[in-house]
């Protein structure tokens, strides 16, 4: 049985998630216009293998309803769920998730370090990633 495909996003206010996610979004074939999620709780973009389900929990401080929708998402696994401030939804999401943090570069504000973390089942799904950036990278 196919795992969902789940990413965990770290990092502070203005650390990058939203634009790695318009990168993952036109990565998979999106035209969709991507923008933070921050207001709305959630947004799905359309990708030509499925959908891409956006979570940010930053403002609230209960789960609530979203933690439902959240677990659908999950459930869905012709979806790739995003999940920015996911500290409220812990107990939601999968312990095979990737998690992928920002860090500002002190040398430069529009540089980030980016590290991954992963359970050693997902380290074939993330070295034929890597695989595949280093073809793509300028």
């Amino acid at each position: 049985m196919k795992a969902p495909a789940v990413l965990e996003l770290k990092s502070d206010l203005g650390g990058g998630k939203t634009t790695f996610v318009r990168g993952l979004a036109r990565g998979m074939g999106s035209t969709d216009i991507v923008a933070s999620p921050t207001f709305t709780l959630s947004k799905i973009y359309k990708t030509k293998s499925g959908e891409i389900h956006h979570f940010d929990f930053y403002r609230l401080d209960e789960p609530g309803v979203v933690a439902d929708q959240l677990s659908e998402s999950l459930a869905d696994l012709k979806a790739v769920s995003v999940i920015e401030w996911s500290k409220i939804v812990k107990d939601v999401l999968p312990a095979d998730r990737i998690t992928i943090e920002f860090k500002p570069v002190a040398t430069n504000t529009d540089e980030r370090q980016i590290s991954f973390s992963y359970p050693d089942n997902l380290a074939a799904i993330v070295k034929k990633l890597e695989t595949k950036w280093a073809r793509v990278q300028p």
